[in-house]
């Protein structure tokens, strides 16, 4: 039996390869006689997981030589502490709010720096993206905070601000959870990025941070040992235990998307993805996206039904035809379809298969 399309938002579906590969290890490791589960994480074995992991992910990523890779714990609601705890040095730092989760940030570093909001688009509803010619940043930010893909309210970053064009000296920090390795990155543009792996990479568990070398050992006396950058770049990512599974699965995502051709190949399929399941809600009536046409996510996307109340009704039948977790989010209502790379084309085809079948008995 085939198994069903996942569209959660996160924890999201993982690669069946993945899952195969990992099911036929589980009780027995490459002959190690042990579960990666079981394994210490000072073991010659887990090091070799880990460190391939890193190379792995720079490879895909094309991570420079001056950043460091860590792997850390407590998903992106911690890194909305950690990198304030970080980063901020007593200075004022600017936030662009562009959704939930970069107002999350915003407010959760308020306890830990002075906050300044330098753009919003929260009078669209969230539903685009304000120019960065618009946004008021402050002279001397610590650095300037962005969610470059929203995945609650589907909105995306197609490209990532110059801030030295916009008379900024502040290094970028982004939150890239939900489309990181779903396109390249600039780096050049980027001081410090994160993601909690659930989205596009792994399993719940494990948050990667990519942080430029100059930016580590600026962490205020306040933060703790464990969320420290320097401490654990330093420590190659074993201050404390590490995720040691989160990892393992990570790593094997890493592998798939390294033999199925490297970001640009995951890239291609998202534009195919998208533009297949845009195309259908902006040619229907019955079905509604609301996000500007320049700045719709690719990972995430969120949609309405024209009567709303047979919302329940589309999810059951959606559920019966192996199509799962296409509720939007409480606070925003609707459905919401995210694809992130291990969704493959058919599963979107499933979708709007199945949607169009749902309009033509129900509209």
């Amino acid at each position: 039996m085939s198994r069903p399309f996942n569209f959660s938002a996160g924890p999201a579906a993982l690669p069946e390869a993945v899952l195969t590969q990992a099911s036929a290890e589980m009780l027995d490791f490459q002959g190690s006689g042990l579960s990666v589960m079981e394994m210490s994480h000072r073991s010659k074995e887990f090091g070799a997981i880990h460190q391939a992991a890193q190379a792995d992910l720079r490879e895909i990523l094309a991570v420079p030589d001056n950043y460091r890779i860590l792997f850390m714990q407590g998903g992106g609601i911690a890194e909305n502490a950690i990198v304030p705890l970080n980063l901020s040095k007593g200075q004022t730092v600017d936030f662009v709010v562009t959704g939930s989760w970069s107002q999350k940030s915003y407010k959760e570093a308020a306890r830990y720096c002075t906050t300044h909001l330098a753009q919003s688009n929260a009078d669209s509803g969230h539903t685009h993206l304000p120019a960065p010619s618009s946004w008021r940043l402050s002279e001397h930010a610590a650095y300037v905070h962005l969610c470059s893909n929203e995945t609650i309210h589907g909105v995306e970053f197609q490209s990532l601000p110059d801030l030295k064009a916009l008379g900024s000296d502040a290094p970028l920090v982004i939150d890239f959870s939900s489309h990181v390795a779903s396109r390249p990155v600039d780096w050049s543009r980027v001081g410090l990025a994160f993601a909690g792996a659930q989205k596009n990479l792994g399993p719940a568990g494990l948050t990667i941070v990519v942080v430029r070398e100059d930016l580590l050992d600026r962490a205020l006396p306040i933060c703790p040992s464990a969320f420290n950058y320097k401490l654990v770049a330093d420590n190659d990512s074993m201050f404390n235990t590490p995720p040691t599974y989160s990892i393992y699965i990570a790593g094997l995502v890493f592998q798939w998307i390294k033999r199925e051709g490297g970001v640009s190949a995951m890239e291609s399929r998202s534009v195919a993805k998208a533009n297949l399941l845009y195309g259908f809600l902006d040619d229907s009536a019955f079905y509604t996206c609301r996000v500007e046409p320049s700045c719709r996510s690719r990972m995430n996307v969120p949609f309405f039904l024209a009567d709303e109340a047979l919302n329940n009704d589309f999810l059951a039948g959606a559920k019966a035809a192996g199509l799962l977790q296409l509720k939007g989010h409480k606070s925003v209502g609707g459905m919401r379809a995210s694809i992130y790379n291990a969704m493959p084309l058919a599963g979107v085809q499933a979708l709007v298969d199945y949607m169009a079948d749902f309009e033509r008995h129900r509209a």
